[in-house]
């Protein structure tokens, strides 16, 4: 039975070669899009006035949350939103 001594510098290497070989293993990271989308980010997107997006919340064309002082709307209803304006 032998018996070898580890180091530090050893260990440091292993670490290093197996973080590389667990990125390989991974798939590449992808950028998902947003989720949830703040008020300048929708009026940017629908090209609207801040008084329009206040009216289209009202009357319950988007749907919106408010989370303390920020209103929060869903990416999927804004493109839903996109959709209908460029069939028109």
């Amino acid at each position: 039975m032998s018996v070898e001594i580890i180091t530090k510098e050893d260990l440091e290497k292993f670490k290093t070669d197996l973080f590389k070989e667990l990125k390989q293993l991974l798939p590449a990271e992808r950028s998902e899009p947003k989720r949830w989308l703040k008020n300048s980010d929708v009026r940017k997107l629908l090209n609207v006035s801040l008084g329009t997006l206040q009216n289209l919340r009202l009357n319950g064309t988007l749907p919106y949350t408010k989370i303390g002082g920020t209103t929060f709307y869903r990416a999927e209803e804004v493109e839903k939103m996109l959709a209908k304006g460029s069939k028109s």
